[in-house]
């Protein structure tokens, strides 16, 4: 039985997937990561680069510099791969890639996102998919935790469907970065 249970431990199924635009990427986007990986004992994070946010306007960069500029902040960090999928599964949408990955039935799949993004959730594209298939982590913001608490998505979760997690945030975003 022991055996067993140490073959599990090294057979790590568990990937943490940070779905955008990265335009640019930025600490925040690596501090998630790194927390979500340590917390959740991960075996990786992927960036799942995104040519167009449905709910954003169009992004500032085009595709490749985003993905190059995402492979220079990671470059310490071989846990994280960046990644392209639109090709792959022809959409953008969440519930379509979260699909990819469930019907491989190899992982166990934790969404990470902003306390900002759980505000509006409940418009994504097939939501109730995402956390029927995913794990939501739901990292707090500087601004955002009662906003996310009081939004419509928390308020019909159950506590299994969603955890919430504190850390040391790191106060930026790429659109405050697109500003300067």
């Amino acid at each position: 039985m022991e055996e067993l249970e140490n073959k599990l431990k090294i057979n790590n199924n568990k990937i943490g997937i940070l779905g955008g635009s990265f335009d640019p990427a930025h600490k925040g986007h690596l501090t998630i990561s790194k927390e979500a990986k340590k917390k959740f004992k991960l075996k990786s994070v992927i960036w799942a680069i995104t040519n167009q946010n449905p709910f954003k306007k169009k992004a500032s960069n085009d595709l490749k510099k985003r993905i190059s500029f995402c492979k220079k902040i990671i470059s310490n960090s071989k846990f994280i791969k960046i990644k392209y999928f639109e090709g792959i599964i022809k959409s953008n949408k969440t519930s379509d890639l979260i699909d990819y990955f469930y019907k491989t039935g190899k992982y166990e799949i934790f969404f990470l996102i902003g306390a900002d993004n759980l505000i509006n959730f409940h418009k994504w594209h097939k939501w109730r998919n995402i956390l029927k298939k995913s794990k939501l982590i739901v990292f707090d913001r500087h601004g955002y935790k009662k906003s996310s608490l009081n939004s419509k998505t928390y308020k019909n979760l159950s506590n299994k469907s969603v955890t919430f997690v504190e850390f040391d945030k790191v106060n930026i975003s790429s659109s405050q970065l697109r500003k300067i």
